[in-house]
């Protein structure tokens, strides 16, 4: 809040500073018209410089904002300033206060020694103005002891100035620095918690994909080899034929777990509409209503988070049919910033978390899918009230290879 706050101000001092080169000039030309005692052709004459030195700015300065960063072109605006600022303040003292432009457009346009060169002569030039040129006799003692004080002074501020503003470009690029390096870490972050988890599991899934593929799929191929055979018998044939189903899709799912521990939902659909269909064919199955919502906007999230909400989602509504009785399930997917989460509840007959253990074999399964991922999870129920299951998992994006 408080770096905002100055940023502000200093857009604001910058904006003053780029009109006072413009206001010291328009007030130093009203009072020359008025106080000097000039006739009226020197008058116009004074006025015509005035009205090139206010284009020579608009032009150089105002108009052109990119050619600041030009020292070549700089170079060209502050020499037709000082001389400009030259002839004006030679002909009338009063436009002495317009060094106060030069120091302006000298110190933010020129690089440093080139800054206090034109200083340093601005500083002369407005000397020169005070005493009506350079004198001769007893004046000019004091005309050098002006000179010396009019740069010593002028210089010194400017160095101030310049220190001032090299502090203070220094502390934004050390904000940007900042910002970039916290945005890179909390990548990094998020990046090393996915590598870890996958060296952590690449042993585990390795001895799940040989034992499934040595028991569960060998078993299931024996199972649709007997049944098949029973089938030909003719007898039992619409029940055996719903039993070779069921075990082909079981195989194809298990040959799926082998190569990839992806669910099948997951293989060509996005998290909401795997949920949908994982949802449809449960509510046909249950009989259960179930209202599914979506909120935020959906992105695709890494495999590993997909996965255990889908399969938080399955466990929460296996538990719906074994134990809730209910007559309707609300089902919501959030997409926030840095979290999504799922959120499972019903209107069953729920139970007292005090009385009853909330830590069977499903809810455990998803408690430890869920932290593996650093996320939270909590069951919420009470007797009469239903139950509300809720899981929250970091908002990891999907890698996309390069």
């Amino acid at each position: 809040m408080a770096e905002s706050t100055l940023d502000t101000w200093e857009t604001r001092l910058e904006r003053v500073a780029h009109v006072i080169p413009y206001f010291v000039l328009t007030v130093t030309t009203t009072l020359y018209l008025l106080l000097s005692p000039h006739d009226t052709g020197a008058k116009l004459i004074s006025l015509a410089i005035v009205v090139v030195m206010y284009g020579w700015m608009f032009f150089w300065f105002t108009a052109h904002p990119a050619w600041r960063s030009r020292q070549d072109l700089m170079a060209v605006f502050i020499v037709g300033l000082l001389v400009l600022y030259g002839v004006l303040g030679v002909r009338e003292t009063w436009f002495g206060a317009v060094s106060f432009a030069l120091y302006v457009y000298a110190s933010e346009v020129l690089r440093v020694k080139w800054m206090f060169a034109a200083v340093a002569a601005t500083a002369v030039l407005a000397t020169a103005s005070l005493f009506g040129g350079v004198p001769t006799g007893p004046e000019f003692i004091a005309f050098v002891i002006f000179l010396v004080l009019f740069v010593t002074v002028a210089c010194t501020f400017t160095f101030v100035g310049h220190v001032t503003t090299e502090q203070s470009r220094k502390r934004k690029e050390m904000v940007v620095q900042l910002a970039a390096t916290m945005e890179e870490n909390a990548g990094l972050h998020a990046q090393l918690l996915i590598q870890a988890r996958e060296a952590g599991v690449l042993d585990e899934r390795q001895r799940m994909a040989r034992e499934i593929h040595d028991t569960l799929a060998q078993g299931f191929t024996g199972i649709i080899t007997q049944l098949e055979a029973a089938e030909q018998t003719g007898e039992w044939r619409e029940r055996v034929a719903t039993s070779v189903r069921l075990a082909r899709e079981n195989l194809t799912e298990a040959r799926r777990s082998v190569h990839a521990l992806r669910p099948a939902a997951l293989a060509d659909a996005a998290l909401p509409e795997a949920l949908a269909e994982v949802v449809h064919g449960w509510s046909g199955a249950s009989g259960v209503a179930v209202e599914v919502t979506t909120t935020g906007t959906a992105r695709p999230m890494h495999p590993e988070v997909e996965v255990a909400l889908l399969r938080t989602a399955q466990e929460a509504l296996a538990n719906v049919a074994k134990h809730a009785e209910a007559s309707r399930v609300g089902l919501t997917l959030s997409y926030m910033e840095d979290v999504v989460t799922l959120d499972v509840r019903d209107n069953g007959v729920g139970f007292d978390p005090d009385v009853t253990r909330a830590d069977g074999f499903g809810l455990m399964t998803m408690r430890q899918r869920v932290s593996r991922l650093a996320g939270a999870f909590a069951v919420e129920s009470e007797p009469g009230g239903g139950t509300a299951v809720s899981a929250s998992v970091p908002a990891i994006p999907t890698v996309v290879a390069p």
